[in-house]
Protein backbone atom coordinates (compact mmCIF):
# COMPACT_ATOMS: atom_id res chain seq x y z
CA UNK A 1 0.00 0.00 0.00
CA UNK A 2 1.65 3.61 -0.48
CA UNK A 3 2.19 4.94 3.13
CA UNK A 4 1.13 8.15 4.52
CA UNK A 5 2.49 10.87 5.89
CA UNK A 6 -0.34 13.07 7.71
CA UNK A 7 0.54 16.38 9.65
CA UNK A 8 -1.94 17.61 12.07
CA UNK A 9 -1.76 21.40 12.64
CA UNK A 10 -3.58 21.78 15.75
CA UNK A 11 -5.06 25.54 16.65
CA UNK A 12 -1.81 26.83 14.99
CA UNK A 13 -0.47 28.61 11.40
CA UNK A 14 -2.16 31.28 9.51
CA UNK A 15 -1.86 32.43 5.93
CA UNK A 16 1.20 33.47 5.97
CA UNK A 17 2.66 29.77 6.92
CA UNK A 18 1.22 28.63 3.31
CA UNK A 19 4.89 29.54 2.76
CA UNK A 20 5.85 26.21 4.25
CA UNK A 21 3.29 24.56 2.51
CA UNK A 22 4.43 25.51 -0.78
CA UNK A 23 8.37 24.78 0.36
CA UNK A 24 7.17 21.06 0.89
CA UNK A 25 5.65 20.86 -2.52
CA UNK A 26 8.55 22.49 -4.18
CA UNK A 27 11.09 19.74 -2.06
CA UNK A 28 8.58 16.94 -2.91
CA UNK A 29 6.93 17.30 -6.56
CA UNK A 30 6.80 13.06 -6.80
CA UNK A 31 7.22 11.71 -3.12
CA UNK A 32 6.97 7.88 -2.88
CA UNK A 33 4.32 7.96 -0.36
CA UNK A 34 1.07 9.95 -0.02
CA UNK A 35 1.46 13.14 1.82
CA UNK A 36 -1.20 15.18 3.94
CA UNK A 37 -1.67 18.35 5.90
CA UNK A 38 -4.61 19.36 8.45
CA UNK A 39 -4.80 22.85 8.99
CA UNK A 40 -7.31 25.34 10.88
CA UNK A 41 -10.63 25.00 9.35
CA UNK A 42 -9.70 28.84 8.50
CA UNK A 43 -7.02 27.49 6.38
CA UNK A 44 -8.81 24.45 4.50
CA UNK A 45 -9.41 26.14 1.79
CA UNK A 46 -6.51 28.47 1.24
CA UNK A 47 -3.76 25.14 1.67
CA UNK A 48 -6.35 23.33 -0.76
CA UNK A 49 -5.63 26.55 -3.93
CA UNK A 50 -1.97 26.37 -2.65
CA UNK A 51 -1.69 21.96 -3.14
CA UNK A 52 -3.82 22.45 -6.36
CA UNK A 53 -1.82 20.29 -8.76
CA UNK A 54 0.51 18.99 -6.34
CA UNK A 55 0.61 15.62 -4.61
CA UNK A 56 0.12 16.78 -1.11
CA UNK A 57 -3.70 16.68 -0.21
CA UNK A 58 -5.45 18.68 2.86
CA UNK A 59 -7.95 17.88 5.23
CA UNK A 60 -9.25 18.59 8.30
CA UNK A 61 -9.15 18.14 11.92
CA UNK A 62 -12.93 17.65 13.05
CA UNK A 63 -16.11 17.92 11.38
CA UNK A 64 -19.90 17.39 13.00
CA UNK A 65 -21.65 14.78 12.46
CA UNK A 66 -24.87 16.52 10.90
CA UNK A 67 -24.69 18.12 7.38
CA UNK A 68 -26.29 21.00 8.27
CA UNK A 69 -28.16 22.38 11.38
CA UNK A 70 -28.42 24.86 14.22
CA UNK A 71 -24.77 23.95 15.53
CA UNK A 72 -22.81 27.32 15.96
CA UNK A 73 -19.36 27.15 15.66
CA UNK A 74 -19.15 23.76 14.22
CA UNK A 75 -18.40 22.69 10.65
CA UNK A 76 -19.65 19.96 8.74
CA UNK A 77 -17.88 17.24 6.49
CA UNK A 78 -19.41 18.53 3.40
CA UNK A 79 -18.20 21.97 3.67
CA UNK A 80 -14.47 20.42 4.30
CA UNK A 81 -15.40 18.77 0.87
CA UNK A 82 -16.58 21.80 -0.82
CA UNK A 83 -13.34 23.81 0.49
CA UNK A 84 -10.91 21.17 -0.51
CA UNK A 85 -10.35 18.75 1.82
CA UNK A 86 -9.97 14.96 0.76
CA UNK A 87 -9.85 13.58 5.06
CA UNK A 88 -10.72 14.82 8.26
CA UNK A 89 -9.27 13.64 11.54
CA UNK A 90 -11.70 12.75 13.77
CA UNK A 91 -11.50 11.07 17.47
CA UNK A 92 -8.06 12.38 18.30
CA UNK A 93 -7.88 12.35 22.34
CA UNK A 94 -7.44 16.49 22.00
CA UNK A 95 -10.76 16.18 21.31
CA UNK A 96 -12.04 13.14 23.20
CA UNK A 97 -10.77 15.06 26.78
CA UNK A 98 -11.19 18.77 25.95
CA UNK A 99 -14.71 18.27 24.00
CA UNK A 100 -15.93 15.25 25.76
CA UNK A 101 -16.57 12.90 22.53
CA UNK A 102 -16.82 9.64 23.25
CA UNK A 103 -16.55 6.42 20.71
CA UNK A 104 -20.46 6.91 19.64
CA UNK A 105 -19.67 10.17 18.64
CA UNK A 106 -16.49 9.53 16.73
CA UNK A 107 -18.47 6.75 14.79
CA UNK A 108 -21.36 9.61 13.69
CA UNK A 109 -18.72 11.75 12.41
CA UNK A 110 -16.76 9.24 10.41
CA UNK A 111 -19.95 8.15 9.05
CA UNK A 112 -20.92 11.48 8.06
CA UNK A 113 -17.37 11.67 6.74
CA UNK A 114 -17.75 8.73 4.22
CA UNK A 115 -21.01 10.25 3.53
CA UNK A 116 -19.70 13.37 2.19
CA UNK A 117 -16.83 11.50 0.19
CA UNK A 118 -13.77 12.22 3.00
CA UNK A 119 -11.45 10.15 4.13
CA UNK A 120 -12.06 9.36 8.01
CA UNK A 121 -9.13 9.42 9.53
CA UNK A 122 -10.13 8.14 13.37
CA UNK A 123 -7.75 8.65 16.20
CA UNK A 124 -7.38 6.16 18.99
CA UNK A 125 -5.04 5.37 22.10
CA UNK A 126 -4.72 5.42 26.06
CA UNK A 127 -3.37 7.25 28.65
CA UNK A 128 -0.67 7.00 30.55
CA UNK A 129 -2.98 5.64 33.44
CA UNK A 130 -4.45 3.21 31.48
CA UNK A 131 -1.14 2.12 30.06
CA UNK A 132 0.33 1.98 33.61
CA UNK A 133 -2.35 -0.57 34.11
CA UNK A 134 -1.69 -2.53 31.92
CA UNK A 135 -5.14 -1.72 30.10
CA UNK A 136 -3.92 -0.86 26.53
CA UNK A 137 -4.75 -2.72 24.57
CA UNK A 138 -8.49 -3.08 26.02
CA UNK A 139 -9.02 0.35 25.97
CA UNK A 140 -7.80 0.58 22.07
CA UNK A 141 -9.86 -2.51 21.43
CA UNK A 142 -13.28 -0.93 22.62
CA UNK A 143 -12.58 2.60 21.23
CA UNK A 144 -11.64 0.98 17.31
CA UNK A 145 -14.95 -1.04 17.59
CA UNK A 146 -16.67 1.94 18.96
CA UNK A 147 -15.29 4.30 16.71
CA UNK A 148 -15.26 2.50 12.80
CA UNK A 149 -18.09 3.92 10.82
CA UNK A 150 -20.17 1.16 9.06
CA UNK A 151 -19.18 0.75 5.51
CA UNK A 152 -15.38 1.47 6.14
CA UNK A 153 -12.95 0.00 3.46
CA UNK A 154 -9.32 0.66 2.74
CA UNK A 155 -9.98 3.56 0.38
CA UNK A 156 -12.27 5.67 3.05
CA UNK A 157 -10.53 4.82 6.21
CA UNK A 158 -6.91 5.35 7.68
CA UNK A 159 -6.44 4.71 11.32
CA UNK A 160 -4.25 6.46 13.43
CA UNK A 161 -2.61 5.06 17.32
CA UNK A 162 -1.62 8.07 19.42
CA UNK A 163 -1.11 6.93 23.00
CA UNK A 164 -1.74 10.54 24.71
CA UNK A 165 0.89 10.32 26.94
CA UNK A 166 3.48 10.66 24.15
CA UNK A 167 2.01 13.37 22.30
CA UNK A 168 3.77 16.62 22.49
CA UNK A 169 5.83 14.98 25.36
CA UNK A 170 9.13 13.92 23.13
CA UNK A 171 7.83 10.43 24.90
CA UNK A 172 7.65 7.71 22.61
CA UNK A 173 6.57 3.85 23.07
CA UNK A 174 9.38 1.18 22.41
CA UNK A 175 9.92 -0.19 18.86
CA UNK A 176 8.49 -3.03 20.23
CA UNK A 177 5.28 -1.93 22.31
CA UNK A 178 4.19 0.11 18.91
CA UNK A 179 4.33 -3.13 17.02
CA UNK A 180 2.27 -4.71 19.52
CA UNK A 181 -0.01 -2.35 19.06
CA UNK A 182 -0.07 -2.02 15.35
CA UNK A 183 -0.43 -5.94 15.45
CA UNK A 184 -3.38 -5.91 17.41
CA UNK A 185 -4.92 -3.42 15.58
CA UNK A 186 -4.59 -5.06 11.77
CA UNK A 187 -5.97 -8.50 13.70
CA UNK A 188 -8.71 -6.41 15.27
CA UNK A 189 -9.57 -4.61 12.22
CA UNK A 190 -9.65 -8.28 10.29
CA UNK A 191 -13.07 -9.04 12.20
CA UNK A 192 -14.34 -6.05 11.68
CA UNK A 193 -14.51 -4.92 8.26
CA UNK A 194 -12.86 -8.52 6.86
CA UNK A 195 -9.77 -8.32 4.44
CA UNK A 196 -9.93 -5.24 3.79
CA UNK A 197 -8.15 -4.59 6.94
CA UNK A 198 -4.77 -5.87 5.55
CA UNK A 199 -4.67 -2.41 3.42
CA UNK A 200 -6.15 0.10 5.88
CA UNK A 201 -2.96 2.25 6.61
CA UNK A 202 -2.48 2.33 10.37
CA UNK A 203 -0.28 5.26 11.12
CA UNK A 204 1.81 5.82 14.63
CA UNK A 205 1.46 9.54 16.17
CA UNK A 206 3.22 10.98 18.99
CA UNK A 207 6.41 12.69 19.73
CA UNK A 208 7.20 11.24 15.87
CA UNK A 209 10.03 13.45 14.58
CA UNK A 210 13.33 13.75 11.90
CA UNK A 211 15.63 11.96 14.45
CA UNK A 212 12.97 9.05 15.31
CA UNK A 213 11.20 8.60 11.94
CA UNK A 214 13.08 5.74 10.68
CA UNK A 215 12.66 3.60 13.03
CA UNK A 216 9.28 3.64 13.91
CA UNK A 217 8.59 3.65 9.98
CA UNK A 218 10.90 0.21 10.04
CA UNK A 219 8.28 -1.12 12.73
CA UNK A 220 5.68 -4.13 10.87
CA UNK A 221 2.39 -2.34 10.41
CA UNK A 222 3.46 1.02 10.88
CA UNK A 223 2.03 2.86 7.32
CA UNK A 224 2.68 5.91 7.80
CA UNK A 225 2.89 8.51 10.68
CA UNK A 226 0.25 11.79 11.70
CA UNK A 227 2.63 14.36 12.77
CA UNK A 228 2.08 17.04 15.03
CA UNK A 229 4.26 19.83 15.77
CA UNK A 230 7.18 18.68 13.23
CA UNK A 231 4.90 19.26 10.44
CA UNK A 232 4.39 22.88 10.55
CA UNK A 233 8.00 23.67 9.52
CA UNK A 234 8.79 22.24 5.45
CA UNK A 235 12.31 20.89 6.89
CA UNK A 236 10.97 18.70 9.96
CA UNK A 237 7.82 17.12 7.86
CA UNK A 238 10.07 17.04 4.53
CA UNK A 239 12.66 14.76 6.44
CA UNK A 240 9.76 12.36 7.73
CA UNK A 241 8.26 12.59 3.94
CA UNK A 242 11.76 11.16 3.16
CA UNK A 243 12.22 8.39 5.73
CA UNK A 244 9.00 7.15 5.27
CA UNK A 245 9.36 7.36 1.40
CA UNK A 246 12.86 4.80 1.79
CA UNK A 247 10.97 3.08 4.21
Amino acid sequence: MQKLAAGNWKMNGSVAALAEVRAIIAAHPSPACDMLLCPPATLVGPMAQTAKGSKLMVGGQDCHAKASGAHTGDISAAMLAEAGATHVILGHSERRTDHAETDAMVRAKAEAALAAGLVAVVCIGETEAERNAGQTLAVIGRQLDGSIPAGATADTLVVAYEPVWAIGTGRTPTLTEIGEVHGFLRNRLKGLIGAAAMSVRLLYGGSVKPSNADEIFAVPDVDGALVGGASLKAGDFGAIIAALSAA
